[in-house]
C-alpha cells in the first residue's frame, strides 16, 4: 500500500483521515491506542455506548441481550462508562468492564459512582490476562470496541473463557464495508479493498490511531474458533432511528445503501 493513500477511517462518524502503513507491534500498537483514550479520543470519535451499538442500531429494536436482572456482566472495552450504567439500571447483578486507558477507566468509575452504581474495573488490553475470573459471566459485550484488538482469535478465546456454558458474547463494530467506501461527488466510491486487512495509523486533530479493518469472515472464523455458535447478526441500518434524526448528511445517505455497523450475538458451547 502506497504510504500515502487516502483512506477511509471510520470509527462511526466518517472522519476521512490520510492513513500510513502501520508495522504490526502490539506493544507499539497499545501505546499508541491507550495514548489516544488517555488525550482527546472521546472528543474526537465521541462515545457509542447502549442502548445503540454504533450507527442506527439499537438494542432496543434488536433485543439481542432479553432480561438481564441478576445475570452477570462483563464489557470489554467500556469506555467512559455509560454502556454499564445502562446494564446496572437495569438489575445486573454484576458489573465488570475492561479497557485498555486509565482514564477511560477512572471516567467509568465516576460515572458509575455518580449513579450510585459499583463495578470491578480492570485497565488492561482486551488481549492478555488480566484476572477476569472463567466460567462466571451469563453475558460479555463490547460497543465499537473488539475492532482495536490486536489479537482477534485470542481475545475471543479469553471471552469464551470468561463465560459459562451457554453464555452470551454480544459484539459490535464498523462494518468493513462501510471502512471501504466513501461519499465522493454524490457517487458512493470503493477507497480500499474489502481483503486488505493491514494495519495502518490515521492523524486525527494532532492525535495517532493504528487499526486494522478485518472482514467478516475474519470474525466469523474466529468465534468459531474459539467455540462459539452465532445466534444472530444485525447490518440493516434502523429506519426510525434515521427518520427520527433527520440527518440529510453523506454518511446517512451511506447507511441506507449499505451496512455501517455490524452486530453479532453468539452463544458459548
Amino acid at each position: 500500500m502506497d504510504n500515502n493513500t487516502v483512506r477511509t477511517n471510520i470509527i462511526g462518524a466518517g472522519e476521512v483521515g490520510r492513513a500510513i502503513s502501520a508495522d504490526m507491534d502490539k506493544n507499539a500498537i497499545h501505546k499508541t491506542n491507550s495514548s489516544f483514550w488517555d488525550t482527546k479520543g472521546t472528543e474526537i470519535l465521541g462515545a457509542t455506548a447502549l442502548p445503540l451499538y454504533g450507527a442506527f442500531v439499537s438494542e432496543e429494536q434488536c433485543r439481542l441481550f432479553g432480561d438481564i436482572a441478576g445475570k452477570k456482566l462483563l464489557e470489554i472495552g467500556c469506555g467512559s462508562g455509560q454502556s454499564l450504567q445502562y446494564m446496572g439500571e437495569r438489575k445486573a447483578a454484576e458489573l465488570w468492564g475492561t479497557d485498555i486507558s486509565e482514564k477511560q477507566i477512572e471516567k467509568t468509575g465516576q460515572l458509575l459512582k455518580s449513579c450510585g452504581l459499583s463495578a470491578t474495573l480492570i485497565c488492561s488490553p482486551m488481549e492478555e490476562e488480566c484476572g477476569i475470573p472463567e466460567d462466571y459471566f451469563d453475558f460479555v459485550y463490547s460497543v465499537y470496541a473488539i475492532g482495536w484488538t490486536t489479537d482477534l482469535e485470542a481475545t475471543f478465546g479469553r471471552i469464551a473463557s470468561y463465560l459459562k456454558k451457554d453464555g452470551i458474547f454480544i459484539f459490535s463494530w464498523s462494518h468493513p464495508i462501510h471502512k471501504c467506501v466513501g461519499a465522493e461527488n454524490n457517487m458512493l466510491v470503493f477507497k480500499k479493498s474489502y481483503f486488505d486487512e493491514s494495519w495502518y495509523s490515521v492523524s486525527l486533530e494532532e492525535s495517532t490511531l493504528t487499526l486494522s479493518d478485518r472482514k467478516l469472515s475474519t470474525y466469523v472464523n474466529a468465534l468459531s474458533k474459539a467455540g462459539f455458535v452465532i445466534e444472530q447478526m444485525v447490518e440493516e441500518s434502523d429506519e426510525e432511528i434515521m427518520q427520527s434524526r433527520n440527518d440529510n448528511s453523506d454518511f446517512a445517505k451511506k447507511a441506507k445503501m449499505l451496512p455501517v455497523t455490524f452486530v453479532f450475538k453468539a452463544r458459548k458451547l
